[in-house]
């Protein structure tokens, strides 16, 4: 029962932030309604909950989708498919990505998808030093050892989705890697760096470019 409340709680706060992220891209970018819009890594049920919805939206994610409405490619966000390539958008959105690419050298190709794809972007992850580990939910997760981080990822009970076996938890532990404020800055040179907070602690930060 402690765990249900726990897991209750947890995603009616995912919502509430989600609410608050949508609300200040929509304030970042006035003109949304009218802009074609990248979203790297993303999902449509992100944006047909949205409060304004863009002119396009082309999803790039590694799961396929098929989501009237959307145009939808299945790759890589760090080395898009050739069709993407050369493409042009008004906008990238990416919630939420980053920090999953796996280490410095993709998350600069990453960016470098993000610079290329648009003159406007808005690229969210979650912050590194906040106290809690937004993916499993435990407290300093991101700042044990490995081996320590896959046996949460292999007990913890609030767990996204708990590893069957040491080989899968470490590989799912070591799939996230947080960020920090530096790095935002380096992969974001000229962007406005946008800090989401709780209780007073920055929880997130978005590069805003617009």
């Amino acid at each position: 029962m402690a765990i249900g409340r726990e897991l209750r709680g947890r995603l009616a706060g995912a919502r509430r932030f989600r609410s608050r992220r949508a609300a200040e891209l929509v304030a970042a970018f006035p003109d949304l309604a009218a802009m074609h819009v990248l979203d790297l890594g993303g999902e449509p049920p992100f944006w047909l909950g949205f409060p304004v919805r863009p002119a396009s939206v082309t999803i790039l994610n590694l799961l396929p989708f098929d989501e009237p409405g959307f145009e939808t490619f299945t790759g890589d966000a760090c080395d898009p498919p050739a069709a993407l390539r050369s493409r042009r958008f008004d906008l990238v959105v990416s919630n939420s990505v980053i920090e999953h690419v796996g280490g410095h050298e993709p998350r600069r190709r990453f960016a470098d998808v993000v610079h290329r794809s648009a003159d406007r972007h808005w690229v969210q992850t979650p912050y590194r030093y906040f106290p809690v580990e937004p993916h499993w939910v435990f407290p300093g997760m991101q700042f044990l050892p490995l081996r320590a981080r896959a046996e949460v990822t292999r007990r913890w009970p609030l767990s996204p989705g708990r590893a069957g076996n040491l080989p899968e938890a470490i590989a799912n532990a070591a799939s996230v890697e947080l960020l920090s404020i530096t790095d935002m800055r380096a992969y974001f040179p000229g962007s406005r760096l946008w800090y989401e907070r709780f209780g007073g602690l920055i929880k997130s930060v978005t590069a805003v470019r617009g």
